[in-house]
């Protein structure tokens, strides 16, 4: 079934999905940017209308110096079992594998918490995607952004909630790499479009090459195992044949971490959407012949969590695409 990758506490099975026969799709101007500037990403991690209502602690989990980042109070910190709600307790319940430092202060919100990928599969995907500058672009409570930062040079972490971007910062903080991290509140559409054409995001401009594009972006919540096939076009905000046109316009290279029962054809078929050759800002479109996608199985332990999809130069044997 494939090539094994080096296993540890997590291990992945590769398969290469050949391109189908189909005329490539010419990709469009970008994505449809919102009126006027993005908002400057202001976070206040102690905004009174997000403080929980229990009596869980509501300052320094980070401890002192680190009041900049600290978002102790924006969510429950949960220490024990008891204080759970029903339907987060199977979650609760492996908290260290989504944050092995989880008890010395790491902080979800809801969607963190069945959304986060668990730190063991972040770190693998983060060595496969190790560069100069990677783009997460749905980074949620910032798990793999965290993973990114010390195998990448930078890292650039995107999310359109506040209290999801201060609750990765507030993460990062604590495991030491805020400062490897740039975090911006923005929709990745909206950022691609404006990257594309030099364009300030949150009041910035991004000037370096993005080496590699990271996508994770909402599943549909945990229902996404309803069904015995996962369709990508279920993908939120946009399908997933969207998202991954406007990553390739940043760049070749794309990992994309779907659902484990997602349906293989699927994957296959962006492969439709052009390889652009000799970096975005040339504006060469061109594809390439038999391109393949590697298709990594994360696993823990004996359970199948997850599939990553690598594109371009990430993909075993097309390194020189990168």
């Amino acid at each position: 079934m494939g090539k094994k990758l080096r296993q540890t506490n997590v291990s992945g099975v590769s398969r290469f999905l050949p391109s189908f026969d189909e005329p490539s799709l010419s990709p469009t101007a970008g994505a449809t940017s919102t009126a006027g500037p993005l908002p400057t990403c202001k976070l206040d991690p102690f905004d009174s209308e997000s403080q929980p209502a229990s009596g869980l602690p509501k300052t320094g989990l980070l401890g002192p110096g680190n009041e900049a980042h600290d978002a102790t109070g924006l969510v429950p910190f949960y220490t024990h079992a008891a204080q759970v709600p029903a339907h987060l307790q199977k979650y609760f319940a492996q908290r260290t594998r989504y944050f092995s430092r989880y008890d010395e202060g790491c902080l979800l919100d809801e969607e963190g918490w069945y959304s986060i990928t668990p730190e063991a599969i972040a770190t693998q995907i983060a060595e496969r995607c190790r560069c100069d500058v990677i783009l997460d672009a749905f980074c949620g409570v910032g798990g793999n952004a965290i993973a990114f930062a010390r195998t990448c040079e930078r890292v650039i972490a995107l999310d359109t909630s506040p209290t999801r971007l201060a609750l990765a910062r507030h993460n990062a903080a604590l495991h030491g790499l805020a400062t490897r991290i740039e975090f911006v509140l923005a929709d990745f559409r909206d950022f691609a479009a404006r990257v594309m054409h030099a364009t300030p995001v949150a009041g910035r401009t991004f000037e370096r090459k993005i080496d590699v594009v990271f996508l994770s972006p909402p599943w549909g919540g945990p229902e996404y195992l309803a069904d015995c096939e996962y369709s990508l076009s279920r993908i939120q905000p946009e399908p997933a044949a969207e998202l991954f046109r406007l990553a390739r316009l940043l760049t070749p290279n794309v990992a994309f971490y779907v659902p484990r029962n997602t349906v293989l054809e699927d994957i296959a078929t962006l492969l439709t959407v052009p390889m652009p050759l000799g970096g975005a800002e040339n504006g060469d479109r061109r594809t390439v012949d038999a391109e393949q996608v590697e298709v990594e199985e994360e696993w823990m332990g004996t359970k199948l969590k997850a599939l990553t999809c690598y594109f371009g130069g990430l993909a075993q044997g097309q390194e020189y695409l990168f």
